[in-house]
Formats: C-alpha cells, sequence, structure tokens
C-alpha cells in the first residue's frame, strides 16, 4: 500500500521530506479523481501522500477488496509552484490549498502514515480539536503521536489531519500510550 512517491521509512520520512525543495499543499481534486492524480504525481517524480486503505466490497455477489482513500477528494503533494502549474493542468484538480504550518502538517502525515504502514484498521471519526496529545511508546506503532478520545467505551487514538478538517482513529491499548505535550 504505497502512498507516497517511493518507500520512505514511515517513521523518518516526513522530516527528511522538509530537506526537499516546495511546500506541503492539500489538493482537493474533483470527484473520484485521487488515484489518477497521484498517479501522475508518480509519474512527473512530484512527492505526494495519498492515504488508502482497504475495504471490502460486494459486486455481483463476489466478495473483494479494494483501495480506497481514507480521506475522499483530497490528496497532499510536496513541491514548488511548477509543480502546481503542472498538477493543475491535469483538470482534475477543484482547488489547491496552501498549508500555512509546514511543520504540523508533516507532524500528522507522519502519524498516518505509521498508522497505513501497520495496516491498523482505520475508523472514520469526526473531527476533534480538543484531547489529550499522547504517544505510543511500545509495540509496532511506537512513535506514533495522536490525540486520545474514549469511544464506547474503548481506549481510541485519534490522528487529526486539520487541513483537512477531518480525522481518523484506531483502536488501541492505553497501556501503551503516556501523554506528551
Amino acid at each position: 500500500m504505497s502512498h507516497l512517491l517511493t518507500s520512505y521509512n514511515a517513521a523518518t520520512s516526513f522530516s527528511s521530506l522538509s530537506e526537499l525543495p516546495g511546500k506541503w499543499f492539500l489538493l482537493h481534486t474533483k470527484s473520484r479523481q485521487e488515484k489518477a492524480v497521484a498517479e501522475t504525481l508518480s509519474s512527473k517524480s512530484i512527492v505526494h501522500f495519498l492515504a488508502l486503505v482497504q475495504v471490502a466490497r460486494n459486486y455481483g455477489g463476489r466478495k473483494t477488496t479494494v483501495k480506497l482513500p481514507l480521506f475522499p477528494g483530497y490528496l497532499f503533494l510536496k513541491g514548488t509552484n511548477d509543480d502546481l502549474y503542472e498538477v493543475d493542468r491535469t483538470k482534475r484538480i477543484a482547488h489547491i490549498i496552501p498549508v500555512s504550518d509546514q511543520d504540523k502538517i508533516i507532524w500528522e502525515l507522519r502519524n498516518l502514515s505509521i498508522a497505513l504502514t501497520h495496516t491498523v484498521p482505520l475508523d472514520p471519526y469526526p473531527y476533534l480539536r480538543t484531547g489529550v496529545k499522547v504517544e505510543v511508546h511500545s509495540g509496532p506503532l511506537m512513535g506514533l503521536q495522536g490525540i486520545i478520545e474514549s469511544r464506547l467505551k474503548r481506549d481510541r487514538l485519534i490522528l487529526q489531519v486539520d487541513v483537512l478538517g477531518q480525522a481518523t482513529s484506531l483502536e488501541i491499548d492505553g497501556a501503551l500510550l503516556h501523554v506528551i505535550e
């Protein structure tokens, strides 16, 4: 499940990407164009992030799994104005949204990348502005940071993407977490 231009180590890739030229932008695509835009960006060697999750679907009585965008209609691009011009020429983009806080988006995308790399079941979750920031201190998700919330009396770790106004959640044992400030 590749969601970046090349295979980066999920835990370290986003901080190392800050050395590349350009800034992160949020691309709001036209309906159902996320994968096509990602393919175009890959073919032009433009760094991007498209969060894909596997979903079971029934087609004509047959069950299959498909990869769908976690945040339908959105993907992220790290690049220059020339890269934005290239992607806008595809006629698949509805809006290009600048990201003002580059450090924050790197942190948010890094956390999503870790969760996606470990194929943890993600559950779309209402966006939250408040909560306690935590970090996983052991296990396969070590280093993952997010906002903890309780949902249906289970521990849920919320991974927010502020610029999208959306979030996703995963179930995790509270004993693996410690509070960070």
